[in-house]
């Protein structure tokens, strides 16, 4: 590229990355990825707030650099200009940090973040694609990074963007929190959507991600199926799902473009598969699993919503916390079923079924595919979470708590 051009582009972004607002502070340790000379890695679905939390880090250093490669002015950008951009860098001052926005987009780039880290930089790295992340990470950099896996804001993180003190205990702040709850229940976690209440927002940030960050980016010429396949399985999130049915059912021409089409939409953040547990790794791969979606608010707006949906919902929201703690997650499913089964390295430690609410029609079957699972696992206390009860059940050698959602929410990650 040019380094006029490209000292100027640099420059633009720069002063205008030191003018964006630096929101709310996101709920992650941020100490820990200062005080270590690893790079930072953060990846996300688009409008999940990756660029302000670039910003939020930069707030910790005096002097850095800046680029973001999710710019129209940077499409020819190629490896062979990295050389470039650090000369236009050191002409403007000597810094010692560097924030990249949006890597992804340039081939290769893991080869020039493996030399300046080389040579000594504190780098910073955004991205929205997490195989093309993970692959190029693993094969360049292992043992050099740091990954934050950036989600929707999270009920708290929400709750502070209102500006509500859920620690206090008084009635009022009790109220403004389940009112809160049912909004972003519903309506989800993107931070711009929260705050303009604009749905046409979201059906964007859907739309970009199927056609820039995978129908163009994977070459796909099924279009028509991949819409269908991708609304089809936002309408029918947390239900279970095989290729080989999703084949028959959309009329595919082969379960391989099935597999390759669901997994491009996990690797840009879309949905997410869920394996049913097996002790066999084989079987845990060929059993049927279920798939969750990457924010309800997201899904109520391209797909029909149904009062019957409220389990659904809160099911997908708790699947997105447990997620966005870095818990490793399951279901398991016999004679009944248990929504989510929590793996501490290869043991599993809680079961947890999740459900709108429990009354006399549900009450048995949501307690023994809990019990089933603690029976098998060994586990003595099981959780179920509801909307908004709260209770015990001592069921034969079980405790089973019952909690609301919200309160589960904002509990401190264990």
């Amino acid at each position: 590229m040019d380094t006029n051009k490209l000292e100027t582009i640099t420059l633009d972004q720069l002063k205008n990355f030191k003018k964006k607002d630096c929101g709310i502070i996101r709920d992650i340790d941020f100490k820990k990825y200062l005080r270590t000379k690893q790079i930072t890695v953060i990846s996300g679905i688009r409008r999940s707030g990756k660029s302000t939390l670039l910003t939020q880090f930069s707030q910790k250093f005096n002097k850095f650099y800046y680029i973001n490669f999710d710019d129209e002015r940077l499409v020819d950008f190629k490896v062979s200009d990295f050389a470039d951009l650090m000369l236009v860098f050191k002409k403007m001052y000597s810094a010692n940090v560097i924030f990249i926005d949006e890597i992804q987009n340039i081939p290769k780039w893991e080869r020039f973040i493996r030399r300046i880290f080389d040579e000594g930089y504190k780098i910073f790295i955004t991205g929205s694609n997490a195989k093309l992340l993970s692959s190029e990470l693993a094969t360049h950099l292992t043992g050099r990074y740091f990954k934050i896996d950036l989600y929707p804001f999270s009920f708290k993180e929400f709750l502070n963007f209102r500006k509500i003190d859920y620690l206090k205990k008084d009635t009022n702040t009790k109220s403004k929190i389940l009112k809160n709850f049912d909004f972003y229940l519903k309506n989800g976690g993107f931070p711009e959507f929260i705050k303009y209440k604009d749905s046409e927002y979201l059906k964007r940030i859907y739309e970009n991600v199927l056609y820039k960050d995978i129908l163009t980016r994977f070459k796909i010429r099924e279009v028509k199926s991949f819409k269908q396949l991708a609304n089809f399985l936002f309408t029918n999130f947390t239900g279970e799902i095989s290729y080989n049915s999703l084949k028959n059912l959309l009329k595919f021409k082969s379960v391989m473009s099935v597999k390759n089409y669901v997994h491009f939409m996990e690797e840009s953040f879309l949905i997410f598969e869920l394996y049913k547990y097996d002790f066999s790794l084989k079987k845990q791969l060929i059993n049927q699993r279920k798939i969750y979606v990457i924010d309800n608010g997201i899904r109520n707006t391209i797909a029909f919503y149904f009062s019957q949906d409220k389990g659904k919902l809160l099911e997908n929201l708790i699947f997105l916390e447990l997620r966005r703690r870095g818990l490793e997650i399951y279901f398991s499913k016999n004679k009944y079923e248990c929504d989510f089964l929590i793996n501490d390295r290869g043991k599993i430690v809680e079961g947890i079924q999740v459900t709108d609410h429990i009354d006399d029609l549900n009450k048995e079957r949501e307690i023994k595919g809990l019990q089933e699972a603690l029976e098998k696992f060994k586990l003595k206390k099981g959780l179920i979470i509801t909307k908004n009860q709260k209770e015990t059940y001592k069921q034969d050698k079980f405790t089973i708590n019952v909690v609301p959602a919200w309160e589960w929410l904002l509990r401190a990650c264990k």
